[in-house]
C-alpha cells in the first residue's frame, strides 16, 4: 500500500478536520520552512486533503534543504508515489533505502511502485526482503501475490495469498483472489471450496 504509514513518527492527533489539521501545519511549517519535521507533517496533512502537487513541492524543498534525512526521503517518495510520479519516486525512495539498517515501509513502498511500473518480480523481491524485517503485513503479502499473479508464478503467489489468509482470515476479496490463483492453477475443486468458504468462521491454521 503506497499510502501507508512510511518514515513518519505517529503524533497524537490535533484536529478532527484534516483542513484545519492543514492550517495548523501550514503556520508552523512557513515560521521555519527549514525544520525538516514541519515539513514533513505540513507534506502529510497537504496528502490526507488530496493536494498531491503541493505536497510533493513542500517536500522536495525540504530533501533539497536536508539532501541526507530519510525520514524526508521517505516521506518525499511517498508523496511522488501518490501524485503518480513512479519511476522518481522509486529512486527517492532507493535514495532513502538503507540495506544496513533495512525499513520496512521503505521496502513495501518500493515493491508496490516496482509493481505500478509493471516490474513484477523486483516488486516481489522487495516484498521478500521486507518479510526478513516485519512478517505480520498482510498487505505486503498480498501485493506480492498479485505481484506473481502478473508473471503466472502461480505456486508463489498461493503461497504469498496464504500467509495473507494467516493474518486476516475473515478478508473476503483475499480469498477470492486466492480463488482466481487456484483455477488458473488449474485446481478447480479446491477454487470452488475457496470461493464458497465462510468468512465468519474463524479458521484454525497451521505454522507458514
Amino acid at each position: 500500500d503506497i499510502t501507508g504509514s512510511l518514515g513518519e513518527t505517529a503524533e497524537p492527533a490535533r484536529a478532527a478536520d484534516p483542513r484545519r489539521e492543514v492550517e495548523l501545519t501550514q503556520e508552523r511549517y512557513r515560521a521555519n520552512p527549514k525544520d525538516a519535521g514541519a515539513a514533513l507533517r505540513y507534506g502529510k496533512a497537504l496528502r490526507a486533503v488530496g493536494q498531491r502537487s503541493q505536497a510533493v513541492a513542500v517536500l522536495e524543498q525540504a530533501t533539497i534543504a536536508h539532501p541526507s534525512n530519510k525520514a524526508l526521503l521517505a516521506g518525499y517518495g511517498r508523496a511522488l508515489a501518490d501524485n503518480g510520479n513512479f519511476q522518481q519516486a522509486f529512486d527517492v525512495l532507493a535514495r532513502a533505502h538503507s540495506p544496513e539498517d533495512p525499513d520496512w515501509r521503505i521496502l513495501s513502498a518500493q515493491g508496490a511502485t516496482l509493481d505500478q511500473l509493471g516490474r513484477y518480480e523486483e516488486a516481489a523481491a522487495a516484498y521478500d526482503k521486507l518479510f526478513l524485517v516485519e512478517q505480520n503485513r498482510k498487505d505486503a503479502y498480498c501485493n506480492q501475490a498479485y505481484a506473481y499473479m502478473k508473471i503466472n508464478e502461480t505456486d508463489a503467489a498461493l503461497l504469498a495469498f496464504d500467509r495473507c489468509t494467516l493474518l486476516d482470515p475473515r478478508n473476503i476479496e483475499v480469498w477470492n483472489n486466492k480463488g482466481l490463483t487456484l483455477m488458473q492453477a488449474g485446481k478447480y475443486d479446491e477454487a470452488l471450496s475457496t470461493f464458497d468458504r465462510d468468512v465468519s468462521v474463524p479458521r484454525s491454521l497451521p505454522q507458514p
